[in-house]
């Protein structure tokens, strides 16, 4: 999650069609199982807010599993702060890498809003900017449609053939370097943030990371397809209709410019995004962190996240899940190589 500015609709074609079966689902009692807490306080993003322990997220009820099998993260709305205090929060990354050839889907009740807030469902390489970053999801304080952005180093670029039309100014550079960061922004119409999108019983947010290019699509309760209706074990995009947001490969080479990617929930406070007077004023009055993060705890009453599931699909044959304890055996392998090549040079010495 990067700052960015609030940019227009593109009106995208259809894509190549693929099919994905399902390698990993996070949901009901083990859905926090495989995630890593941040514990630490946003020193990415600059804002207001300290992101728990696993420990203390489960003690403090700032993750945990509700009683319909939903997954809950939410800011802390119980605790008066003092000035200087950083209000507690959760940010969660999957454990796993999911590579080029993988999609997934997200299906959201209700997310996190209100002045001061700024949540998103998002992915990174663990090498930042250099793998690259997906923003499926993102919003900040009172406004009604969330968008989703792309973010890379130098030379990904939004194909201008794809763009239709925009009802705001859209910036087609994915760099980092250039537009304040805003990288290539698609906003998403409709009930898509905010009370509108809790009221319609939320939707599902399916995002494709393929060599020919990155999509994502969002279906409001009422919208979602047969395809993706009930425990769905594999995937065939042909059925999901035209996306919202697509990046196809003729202006970024995927394969170049994204490493496999970590999956992240997070919700911050104030900071780069939401707390940029310019942005914070369009639709709060007051100051951020003064009249907000500091003010009653109950600003923060709809700050959470409420998640049915979280499925990850892999093209099949291919290697898509890259899992912490495989990335450790052949860390430790490879290191069990290095000490023996050391030993043999020691001795031949």
């Amino acid at each position: 999650m990067q700052p960015t500015a609030l940019l227009g609709v593109l009106l995208l074609p259809v894509l190549a069609n693929a099919q994905y079966q399902m390698v990993k689902e996070y949901v009901g009692d083990n859905f926090f199982n495989d995630w890593t807490f941040y514990n630490n306080f946003d020193n990415l993003t600059n804002g207001n807010a300290f992101f728990v322990s696993s420990k203390q997220a489960n003690q403090d009820q700032l993750a945990f599993v509700n009683g319909a099998g939903n997954a809950i993260m939410k800011v802390d709305n119980s605790s008066k702060l003092n000035p200087g205090d950083k209000r507690n929060t959760v940010r969660i990354s999957t454990s796993d890498r999911f590579t080029v050839g993988s999609l997934w889907i997200a299906d959201i009740l209700h997310i996190p809003y209100g002045c001061s807030v700024w949540p998103a469902w998002w992915s990174s390489a663990i090498t930042w900017p250099q793998g690259g970053e997906i923003d499926t999801l993102e919003g900040v304080n009172q406004v009604t449609m969330s968008h989703m952005a792309l973010h890379t180093e130098p030379g990904c670029m939004q194909s201008n053939s794809t763009i239709e039309s925009s009802t705001l100014v859209n910036t087609t550079d994915c760099s980092t370097l250039v537009n304040n960061n805003e990288g290539c922004t698609v906003t998403n119409p409709g009930a898509s943030y905010g009370p509108a999108f809790a009221a319609a019983g939320g939707g599902v947010f399916v995002t494709e990371f393929a060599s020919k290019g990155i999509s994502i699509w969002f279906f409001p309760r009422s919208s979602i397809p047969q395809a993706l209706q009930g425990n769905v074990s594999s995937i065939d995009t042909s059925t999901l209709g035209t996306p919202v947001a697509n990046w196809p490969e003729d202006g970024c080479n995927i394969n170049q410019f994204f490493q496999p990617q970590e999956l992240v929930f997070d919700i911050t406070l104030c900071g780069d995004f939401a707390g940029n007077s310019g942005i914070f004023q369009q639709t709060c009055t007051g100051i951020c962190y003064d009249d907000w993060v500091l003010g009653p705890p109950s600003n923060y009453d709809q700050a959470y996240f409420e998640v049915q599931y979280v499925r990850v699909y892999g093209t099949p044959g291919r290697v898509t899940v890259l899992s912490a304890a495989s990335r450790s055996a052949r860390a430790a392998a490879a290191f069990t190589v290095l000490a023996s090549m050391v030993a043999a040079v020691m001795l031949a010495w």
